[in-house]
């Protein structure tokens, strides 16, 4: 694919997600050429940062446990794709406007975090501000690819609307269980 492509992908419906639907992916593969390397690169910043910078991110930041917080985030975020999916499926088949199948519910539960495992390359970077900054503009981001990609990869027989509906169900579920996982994350 097209890495022009790939870049609009979270500002429109027509670059790209029909070729990626064509392709049909099948979740073993997304798992694993996708989902399993691009979900290193948190917990291998996240533990650069913590064993190089000490304290100058935050006060209590380099006394943690960070070989066991690591290792529970990249589990956490494996687990998170395979309940995204399901998820995705569910709550956008309940509307009787939209319909997906798991093939494209998996592949939008793929691509929908690619902004925020990026954002991790901020932590090469000692500051909180601008670490805060770039995951709220990957949040942004990853908001608006989930919602052009229902919006592409969903049977539409409705309004707008509904695609909307989606994407507000399935990113507050996504930011709920990212509030959680930074929760335990920080508790250790």
């Amino acid at each position: 694919m097209n890495p022009a492509n790939v870049i609009q992908l979270p500002f429109t419906r027509q670059a790209g997600w029909k070729e990626l639907q064509r392709r049909r992916p099948s979740i073993a593969r997304l798992a694993f050429s996708l989902v399993l390397p691009m979900s290193l690169i948190p917990p291998v910043l996240l533990y650069y940062a913590g064993t190089h910078y000490g304290d100058a991110l935050t006060a209590g930041f380099g006394d943690r446990q960070w070989r066991f917080i690591t290792t529970i985030l990249f589990l956490s975020e494996l687990l998170t794709f395979f309940v995204m999916g399901w998820l995705i499926h569910t709550v956008v088949n309940i509307a009787d406007e939209l319909s997906i199948d798991y093939p494209d519910a998996y592949l939008l539960a793929a691509l929908a975090p690619l902004p925020l495992w990026s954002s991790a390359i901020a932590l090469l970077v000692p500051s909180l501000v601008f670490n805060v900054l770039v995951v709220l503009v990957a949040l942004g981001v990853s908001c608006s690819l989930v919602y052009q990609g229902l919006g592409a990869l969903c049977e539409r027989r409705g309004q707008d609307m509904t695609t909307m509906s989606a994407t507000y169900t399935v990113m507050a579920a996504g930011v709920l269980a990212w509030g959680l996982l930074m929760a335990i994350v920080w508790s250790y």
